[in-house]
């Protein structure tokens, strides 16, 4: 993710498949290893649409993120999006493959 319109692409996917928004500061050991877990693990491809949002050079795209979804900046963080609204947000080592699975479970799409 560069750019304010790439977040309002993700906006839209949104609508129709769950997107997650990973914010990650390149200078940060805890974000490198929360990039690292979430790597090691993926198998979510058919559940979401991930975005990569690189904090230091587009940290005010993470502002607009923060003030769209009404939640609180923090680095690392995972955004969870489905239909335009934030339905799951978490940081530092409460980010894991198993709490994004079980969020995407308990919210189970509905058309």
């Amino acid at each position: 993710m560069s750019s304010i319109s790439d977040l309002e692409e993700a906006d839209k996917i949104s609508s129709g498949k769950d997107v997650m928004l990973f914010k990650h500061s390149t200078t940060c050991s805890i974000s490198h290893m929360a990039k690292m877990r979430l790597e090691s693990a993926w198998n979510l491809e058919e559940k979401l649409e991930p975005y990569y949002l690189d904090l230091k050079a587009f940290r005010y795209i993470s502002d607009t993120i923060s003030e769209k979804y009404n939640v609180h900046h923090e680095s690392p963080q995972i955004i969870i999006l489905r239909k335009g609204e934030c339905i799951y947000d978490a940081s530092h080592f409460d980010i894991t493959i198993e709490e994004i699975n079980e969020t995407l479970d308990f919210h189970v799409r509905k058309p």
